[in-house]
């Protein structure tokens, strides 16, 4: 039996409390404070499942330097190898270096190359924030009149005219309309919802909408096609839905089908209710994408391929920057009539 020091219960307390408190401590707080309350060493030990050995080690202990001895000490043995000038190249080499195979970083790539563990460059860059396998992309608009399309369009969502109606249009093409092969089983407590594994498709439809950016009211039809013809049916529908007292103006992205001679040609039938503005490469219509303006360049007739970009699992091996695509790789698209090309950013 003990006696304890003035004011080491209530600190010996306080780690039986805290839940941070590392387990080894925690015990070793539960064996001087059973000590106190009269416990023996046996008792301690057969209670707490350790050794008589080690509830003794840690009573002398403490008799001997307080609550101080019942710390962690520093270890002896080698000291640390990855000092402040490491780190720092560590840094410098992620930021401002390219490595010698790749298009980014991995960790086990900076540790040959810096003669460290992976585990330690892993913890070096979530110290200071460094995640080399993400990159943020960004585009600038070539379009010589998109500071005044920018302008038209954000005033338009700001500052909308008077007696008039502000419509963001957008579609959604190839949506396929599935069902399931047999009814499934409801969702009832204790049970999750039920279905099968397979399906059968009913082909596709196209959604079209018109956002009223005031009022949030959403008008929207399905048609079987994603042409001219079914964006001037959906034109013709939101003006017959609309007050014909008021004027329209559509927010358009720049799809060919927005941009067809018969669709301006019905535009100019009725000037007065239709009024389309074509944001640049839909950068406004995108939210928490950067608008940017860059002088008009001829854009450059080579075909192009973008990798899809992978945040895990993905080799740093492969290219990240646009690749000259082979002929082989735009066989499927040549066969639908696609023109495989894509903006020079």
């Amino acid at each position: 039996m003990i006696r304890l020091r003035r004011g080491d219960r209530k600190r010996l307390e306080g780690w039986l409390r805290t839940r941070t408190t590392p387990q080894r401590q925690v015990e070793r707080a539960e064996i001087v404070l059973g000590s106190a309350d009269g416990l023996s060493s046996y008792e301690l030990a057969e209670r707490l499942g350790l050794s008589r050995p080690t509830v003794q080690r840690w009573l002398d202990r403490y008799e001997a330097e307080g609550i101080q001895g019942l710390e962690d000490r520093s270890r002896s043995g080698r000291p640390r190898t990855v000092t402040p000038e490491v780190v720092e190249e560590v840094i410098e080499m992620t930021t401002q270096d390219d490595p010698p195979e790749g298009t980014h970083w991995s960790t086990r790539i900076m540790a040959e190359e810096v003669g460290l563990h992976h585990s330690q460059v892993a913890r070096i860059w979530r110290a200071h924030g460094l995640k080399p396998h993400l990159i943020k992309t960004f585009k600038l608009s070539g379009d010589p009149d998109f500071l005044e399309k920018l302008r038209d369009v954000v005033g338009l969502y700001l500052a909308p005219p008077e007696r008039a109606i502000v419509f963001a249009f957008d579609e959604k093409s190839q949506i396929q309309a599935l069902d399931r092969t047999q009814p499934g089983l409801p969702l009832k407590k204790g049970r999750a919802g039920t279905m099968t594994h397979d399906y059968k498709r009913h082909g596709t439809t196209t959604l079209f909408a018109a956002l009223d950016v005031a009022t949030g009211e959403v008008i929207h039809e399905c048609l079987p096609r994603h042409r001219h013809q079914e964006f001037l049916r959906f034109l013709r529908k939101v003006e017959a839905e609309t007050d014909p007292e008021l004027d329209l103006h559509f927010i358009l992205d720049n799809y060919a089908a927005h941009k067809h001679a018969n669709v301006e040609a019905w535009l100019e039938k009725t000037p007065a209710r239709a009024l389309p503005l074509h944001p640049d490469l839909v950068l406004l219509a995108q939210p928490r994408r950067a608008a940017l303006r860059r002088a008009h360049r001829a854009p450059d007739p080579t075909p192009r391929r973008y990798l899809r970009r992978r945040t895990r699992g993905r080799d740093p091996r492969l290219p990240r920057s646009p690749q000259r695509v082979a002929p082989t790789l735009c066989l499927d698209r040549l066969r639908r009539g696609h023109n495989h090309q894509s903006p020079e950013g």
